[in-house]
């Protein structure tokens, strides 16, 4: 697809002053867990594996969410199980991520940095599932998968982190359920689930499907991760099964209280560096930005953000664009790193088609900064209000035009003054004064 480059659409927009901006530093109160692979080892014991006998298989199903020190977590959890006479074996839990192959599994993994060699278990990255049961859910009649490589093992226990969804809200989110039913589900798992949660419920959905699995496979619990705003591991324990619906929602309580956030919450204009689907499962982080933009969910109240503009993708993503369509907003450089065969398989299988459309495509960042100033109307480089961030995970330290300043909450602090200058197109940042000497 050819897009116009400077050439053919620079006369259409008049170039705008652009405001000084803050370096703001923003670390709200939060809880840390200090040795999380001392708690996994020791947690272990909450789960029901007396029944197991020596050299029983035990497959452990691992995300592709960037989850803090997940590498460590699962190498603590192989060697716990290894220490009581097991053979633990690590099977992918996501659903149709990596294009939905073998090896698009394998490569995720490996980008998180679960290896064989780093948590010392072999990787069964089987696509195949085999369908349990058909399930009522409201109108719908759904058929529930599970993965022939976690169906094979005498026991299967989750890891995963608890945190709000990307597409709904409800007293069971993102967690040990989802991945249960979702991720070892694998593609045809997951896209029986999202097609029925579209128009049925997420949570009817996933409580239907996890009664089967409980009932149908060899399901022992789970380890469950809740983060802190600094994304680092906060709270870790075993959830035995059976009690995962009864335990996830205090844990998601926990969660939402801990989540990343934006300083403010009127924005006109977010800038994001980098999406990818280490960081979020759209992308970029729903409730950060406040934007579901899926059938019958209605978006977050807060924050109203009135532009997004998406600068390019994580290399961690491997191509996997979707969420791109949450911006109004790209550049050509992100389209370049595109993989649509990783997008559209994310896309088709989960449903939710507007996180893979394209926004409108600059040909650079001077120019997408000048569209977004003139689509906000009655631009005024004193009142405008921009937010500009790394990515929705790592909100610690982030940048806000001088209208936004005096709305920082305590926790934020200014650091420095920038003023933003361009290199063939491109954005980079200036020191407008010197920092602050504490900083």
């Amino acid at each position: 697809m050819e897009f116009p480059d400077r050439r053919d659409v620079d006369h259409l927009i008049d170039p705008q002053p652009l405001p000084e901006f803050a370096r703001v530093r923003y670390e709200p109160r939060t809880e840390r867990l200090d040795d999380p692979v001392a708690a996994t080892r020791d947690e272990l014991d909450a789960l029901d594996l007396d029944d197991l006998s020596e050299g029983a298989t035990v497959a452990i199903g691992v995300g592709s969410r960037g989850i803090d020190r997940i590498d460590e977590v699962a190498a603590a959890v192989v060697a716990g199980l290894a220490e009581r006479g097991f053979d633990p074996v690590v099977v992918p839990a996501m659903g149709s991520h990596g294009g939905a192959t073998t090896e698009g599994q394998r490569e995720v993994l490996e980008a998180l940095g679960v290896t064989e060699e780093s948590v010392g278990a072999p990787i069964d990255a089987r696509m195949a599932a085999r369908e349990l049961a058909t399930v009522s859910v409201g109108d719908a009649e759904t058929p529930v998968y599970f993965s022939e490589a976690a169906l094979e093992a005498d026991a299967v226990l989750v890891i995963n982190r608890v945190k709000a969804h990307t597409n709904f809200t409800g007293p069971i989110e993102s967690g040990l359920a989802k991945m249960t039913v979702v991720g070892l589900g694998k593609q045809r798992g997951a896209k029986s689930f999202h097609s029925t949660a579209i128009a049925e419920g997420y949570v009817e959905t996933l409580t239907a499907a996890l009664d089967v699995i409980e009932r149908e496979t060899p399901l022992v619990g789970g380890i469950a991760l809740v983060e802190n705003f600094e994304e680092e591991i906060g709270h870790l324990e075993a959830v035995p099964a059976g009690s995962f619906l009864d335990r996830e929602p205090e844990l998601l309580e926990r969660a939402y209280e801990e989540m990343p956030t934006l300083p403010v919450d009127d924005i006109d204009l977010l800038v994001i560096d980098e999406i990818g689907k280490e960081i979020s499962g759209a992308g970029m982080d729903t409730n950060v930005i406040g934007r579901y933009r899926v059938l019958n969910a209605p978006d977050p109240e807060t924050p109203a953000i009135d532009l997004i503009y998406v600068r390019g993708l994580t290399e961690a993503t491997k191509g996997n664009g979707n969420g791109i369509g949450l911006a109004d907003l790209t550049r050509r450089a992100a389209v370049d790193q595109l993989d649509m065969k990783k997008t559209y398989a994310n896309a088709l299988t989960s449903g939710s088609l507007s996180k893979s459309k394209l926004p409108v495509v600059a040909p650079d960042d001077e120019f997408a900064l000048r569209t977004g100033a003139a689509a906000l109307g009655g631009y005024d480089a004193e009142t405008v209000r921009i937010v500009w961030i790394q990515n929705t995970q790592d909100l610690g330290e982030l940048r806000v035009s001088d209208a936004v300043v005096g709305d920082l909450p305590e926790a934020a602090r200014v650091v420095g003054r920038e003023t933003v200058a361009f290199d063939d197109g491109t954005a980079g940042f200036e020191a407008a004064t010197d920092d602050d000497p504490d900083a």
